[in-house]
């Protein structure tokens, strides 16, 4: 099995989501990625073990009403 690294655009493609969310998680919500020089490059079994553990998930607010 081939283990590389994968640019931002390949982690877009392997994900289903655009840049802008990839950068947005970087920042934001821990995803793991790491730089080389100007450069994001992701593991991909780092990646799924955060989308598993929920790293990406979008918070939900909760309506007083339903407490």
């Amino acid at each position: 099995m081939e283990d590389r690294w994968l640019s931002v655009d390949e982690i877009c493609d392997y994900l289903g989501v655009k840049r802008d969310t990839v950068y947005k998680w970087i920042n934001d919500k821990s995803m793991p990625a790491h730089r080389v020089g100007r450069l994001w490059k992701f593991k991909k079994e780092q990646v799924d073990a955060w989308v598993e553990a929920g790293g990406g998930a979008e918070q939900t607010k909760r309506h007083p009403d339903t407490e």
